[in-house]
Order: structure tokens, then sequence, then C-alpha cells
């Protein structure tokens, strides 16, 4: 988390976060579909975005070798290149399924990705985001393997993979990720045990931030975190298409139905 929280004036206009996109997921047919879906959600911002974040695992699977990028996501490149051409500010967080992004999208497109959550500033007030992958209590096996996987070394060894190979392994390994096996219905509420909520109350106990915006658990949710504070989760996108709008007026938690 940066010291200096990143500061934006709306000046009438609107921020929207959306997440877990999971393009490439569960097959090319499906994904193709949802990828139209978020091209028209983002064609339908577009007029009154002060800025978008995209905010984690918005890929399946992506890994940025010397000269290679993950085949596809062209018409969704194309978009969010449109957009920047039209100077509206995107931003991208990792997830735990795309975390070996590197800086194709910074230095192709000029947007900042970012591997941990950031401070936000809007209009006075103090906004946390980020996937959420990691945080909270719990989920040790989890941690252990990012370790793994965010190890130097190990990134070095899985770029001498020939991308085709590489790739295989990778979308063999996804094939067992929750958003793949949706119908086994693992995404359900933990009540008090929700540890991105936990993890947001034990920050609000530190640091007060009016929003606490993530990702990963594939829920909408908007919970009391203390007296004046809500943690947000953005949901998903293979059956539930929600989004957060965030104004002058408040934060809703939407549904894309187009």
């Amino acid at each position: 988390m940066q010291a200096e929280p990143l500061d934006f004036p709306l000046k009438g206009k609107k921020l929207y976060f959306a997440s877990d996109f999971h393009l490439g997921a569960p097959n090319a047919e499906e994904s193709k579909i949802r990828e139209k879906r978020i091209i028209r959600w983002l064609d339908s911002v577009a007029e009154d975005a002060a800025a978008i974040f995209l905010v984690g695992d918005i890929f399946d699977f992506w890994f940025e070798y010397g000269e290679v990028i993950p085949k596809g996501f062209i018409p969704f490149i194309s978009k969010i290149s449109q957009l920047r051409d039209q100077k509206i500010p995107i931003f991208f967080f990792t997830g735990n399924h795309d975390l070996w992004m590197k800086d194709y999208f910074t230095s192709e497109l000029g947007i900042p990705v970012y591997h941990h959550p950031i401070a936000l500033s809007v209009e006075g007030k103090k906004i946390l985001v980020g996937h959420g992958d990691g945080l909270g209590p719990g989920d040790q096996s989890y941690k252990f393997l990012k370790k793994v996987f965010t190890n130097p070394v190990a990134k070095w060894l899985f770029r001498w993979f020939h991308p085709d190979l590489g790739i295989k392994l990778a979308k063999a390994w996804s094939g067992h990720s929750r958003i793949t096996n949706i119908a086994k219905d693992e995404n359900h509420f933990l009540n008090d045990d929700e540890w991105l909520w936990q993890y947001c109350k034990e920050i609000e106990a530190r640091f007060h931030h009016d929003l606490y915006i993530f990702g990963h658990r594939h829920l909408p949710l908007e919970l009391p975190v203390g007296v004046k504070s809500t943690y947000y989760n953005l949901g998903e996108w293979v059956t539930q298409n929600t989004y957060l709008k965030l104004d002058s007026s408040g934060t809703q938690l939407l549904t894309f139905e187009k």
C-alpha cells in the first residue's frame, strides 16, 4: 500500500471498478461471448468515466515472455487501447490468475499495473483498492503457492518453457479454479469468516478508509467495516456481471445486463 494516495477529482464524472473477468475460461467460445459483453460495458461507461479500475483476474492466465504474450483477447485489448486514446485513465491490478503481468500494458498502452492494494483519495474519501488474494487470515496453502509463483527464480525457469508448452500447462492448472468449476457452487458467503472482510477490519483498526474495494471472492458484497467504512466486493463476470460505480452522490454495486 503506497504512502501517498492517488488523488482523483471527479469533476462531475464517475469512477468504475470491475474484476474477475477471467477471459479465456472455461473455453474460447464462452470467453468470446463474455469478452463482447465486457466491451459493451466499457462502451457504456466511457462517456462519463473519470477512470476505470480493472481489479485483478482480468485474464484467467497471463504470462509475458520476452517477445510473446498469450494468444487472443485482441478485441478487449483494442477496446482499452481506444479508451486510452480518449484520455480515459485505466488502472490494472494483478490477481492470482494474472499475477505474472509485467510491463506490456504499461509500455504499450500507458496503463499502470499494480501488484498490491493502493490507496486513493476521491473528493475527501479515503479508499483502499486491490484484488484481495492472499490477504487476511487463513488460506495458507495459497499464500505458500503465491510465494512460489512470484519467486524470481520460478518465473525465470517458467520463461524457458516454449510458450506453447508453458501456456498449455498454465491453462491445465487454471482448469482447477473456482471460476472454471463454478457449477460446484464453492462461492458462498462465509459470514464472520469472510477473510477479506476481516482484513478490512484489521486495517480499519489502524488506518481509517471510507471504502474498501476488492475482487477475488466472486461475490458481490456490501458490508459495514466499523461505523463509517464499507467493504465492497466486486463479484465476477462469468455469471454475475457486477461492477461498482462511485460518484459525488455515493457508491453503488450494479449489474450490467446488456
